[in-house]
């Protein structure tokens, strides 16, 4: 595939003229603590004699706090699309290690200095109640002694970029880069997918050591940072770090239930179907990827300028603002999507908080998830383009369950104009396999969010252990495939997942937003627009509400109970029986 870099970060110039400074120094860059230090301290010293000198004092900060978040963001974009880059990868750790743990003392106290203020009770719990809710859970958390812990942390997660950034195979005879593997796992030559799973497993393989060493290190230090807290163990501390006022450890394992109940049954039941279909008696794990009938491997795109003008054209129809965000985007850059060595796996949209734009990085190879990742990361960005009117930065940041709502419902609202990449027949094909991907989701989720949970709850526990308890949740929440001969690839699948090593129980959220996704789907077979109008709604109040609040404003519920998830699979199981017609030549 032809890679065309479309990243242009690096000439998007601070301070934004759209956004312009008005209380730090135009001139100011970040090239050390000391560039900033003043500033920090001015706002922990300053005189507050009103309301009104409050509220200027929070737009203040928040100037402060999204200029400083853009220096960090630019420095990781720039580590992740090369982790084999030296300079990068220093630039990035000086920012861990000698920027970030000095702000974190400093915005304890600017979070006392806000909850300690007489004037705070001036303020108008309406636009405010959250932020202060949150100040005061940040102030309960923070503890000076966990700084270099999080500061080391940080810097094990990065190593986790750089081990996996550089699994390559050679593979007929070239290099390839594990995602580049994909490819080989949608073609008909049953022996050709055998053997590129394989050689990409292996590769994998090579590094479980490393990574159980990496993660050991984790759960100690995270283990570390939860006690001094003041909480029994890591899970209920990032609970409270991740601000989940709204469900509980309980919700979680109740999620797992019904999905098990309700949805792993589907799901065994689509599997069951491709077993039929390839002719099997056990599907293997390399009989997931490819056609079922035998037809050749779609291929959306050949380069990553047709996957833009693509989905382009897709946000266009689903809606012209959102398709202007887009257009915006492309304007300035803010991509980065064609997959090459070095540069670090999955895909993520990050924010430019003080430019008030979002970037996109993927790892696209031609496939058509590759088209479902930007389509899903677009809802990202268009979340963001959505709170830029927003003057606190706290308040351009939804919770992590509805920010995954933005991007699942997009993949899902783009459905019906996939014609710009494929046929009517492939349209079917490509929805059909999507939906069945939605259900393989679910179970996926509770696997990954059931681990994290045992995890943290069982201290002292061996690396057999934890591949054991694995082994067990795949049993429960499986689709059956059939891993006999290759063991020891299963019991460490759960390596690949990134989540548990750089953001710990972050998870459950595509779970939950994607019961929230399928709700917004639903909506929209009944009234497109109507649908669309809603999610914008949502997305315009950012993180000034609470997380059901903002369920409601796209007009779906927040609940991951039999009563939404019962009727949500039926209608995605008839969904899955007319596309199957349709996609019948």
């Amino acid at each position: 595939m032809t890679a065309h870099v479309t990243n242009k970060i690096a000439e998007i110039k601070r301070p934004s003229p759209q956004f312009p400074r008005t209380y730090v120094p135009a001139e100011l860059t970040i090239d050390s603590w000391k560039s900033i230090r003043p500033l920090f301290e001015e706002l922990s010293s300053r005189e507050i004699q009103s309301g009104e000198d409050l509220e200027r004092w929070l737009l203040d900060t928040s100037e402060l706090q999204a200029v400083v978040s853009e220096e960090a963001a630019r420095r990781y974009i720039a580590m992740t699309c090369a982790t084999d880059d030296a300079e990068a990868e220093k630039v990035y750790l000086d920012y861990l290690e000698t920027i970030q743990p000095k702000i974190k003392p400093f915005a304890d106290k600017l979070n006392r200095k806000l909850i300690d203020s007489p004037y705070s009770a001036e303020l108008d719990p309406e636009r405010y109640g959250i932020l202060l809710r949150s100040c005061r859970n940040s102030i309960d958390l923070f503890r000076e002694e966990n700084v270099p812990l999080e500061t080391e942390l940080n810097k094990l997660s990065q190593a986790y970029h750089k081990i996996t950034g550089a699994q390559t195979v050679e593979f007929n005879g070239k290099e390839y880069t594990l995602q580049q593997m994909g490819v080989f796992l949608e073609e008909q030559s049953r022996t050709l997918r055998q053997q590129a799973w394989e050689a990409a497993t292996n590769r994998r393989l090579q590094d479980a050591e490393a990574l159980d060493d990496l993660l050991d290190k984790m759960l100690v230090l995270r283990q570390q940072t939860a006690k001094h807290a003041g909480f029994d163990n890591f899970r209920d501390y990032q609970f409270r770090v991740y601000e989940r006022f709204d469900y509980s450890p309980e919700d979680c394992f109740k999620f797992h239930d019904t999905v098990e109940c309700y949805v792993v049954p589907a799901m065994r039941k689509a599997m069951e179907k491709r077993k039929e279909a390839l002719r099997l008696e056990t599907l293997r794990p390399w009989d997931t990827a490819c056609d079922p009938y035998g037809r050749t491997a779609l291929r959306p795109f050949t380069d990553t300028d047709k996957l833009v003008a693509g989905c382009r054209n897709i946000f266009n129809q689903v809606d012209p603002e959102l398709g202007g965000h887009f257009e915006e985007m492309i304007r300035h850059g803010l991509l980065d999507l064609e997959n090459r060595k070095g540069k670090a796996p999955g895909g993520y949209q990050e924010d430019l908080s003080e430019s008030r734009l979002p970037f996109i990085f993927t790892n696209a190879v031609g496939l058509n998830r590759d088209v479902f990742t930007l389509l899903h990361e677009g809802g990202h960005a268009f979340h963001h383009f959505s709170v830029r009117p927003e003057p606190l930065l706290a308040y351009r940041h939804a919770p992590i369950e509805f920010c995954e709502v933005a991007s699942m419902s997009m993949e899902l609202l783009s459905m019906p104009y996939l014609d710009v990449f494929y046929t009517p027949t492939e349209v079917a094909r490509t929805v059909r396999d999507e939906l069945e991907n939605k259900l393989a989701l679910l179970p996926w989720v509770a696997s990954i969010d059931a681990f994290q949970h045992w995890l943290y709850t069982n201290p002292g526990h061996s690396r057999g252990d934890r591949c054991d308890y694995w082994v067990e949740l795949t049993e429960r929440f499986g689709g059956g495939i059939d891993y006999s001969g290759y063991e020891e690839a299963l019991r460490y699948r759960w390596q690949a997942q990134l989540h548990i090593f750089e953001v710990p129980f972050y998870y459950i959220e595509y779970g939950i937003a994607q019961l929230g996704a399928m709700q917004v789907w639903s909506n929209s077979r009944r009234d497109a627009k109507a649908a669309i109008e809603a999610y914008k709604s949502a997305l315009k109040l950012g993180g000034s509400r609470a997380l059901p609040e903002l369920f409601s404003a796209a007009n779906i519920r927040f609940d991951f109970s039999k009563d939404t998830l019962q009727p949500l699979m039926t209608e995605v199981q008839e969904e899955l029986e007319r596309q199957a017609t349709l996609e019948q030549p």
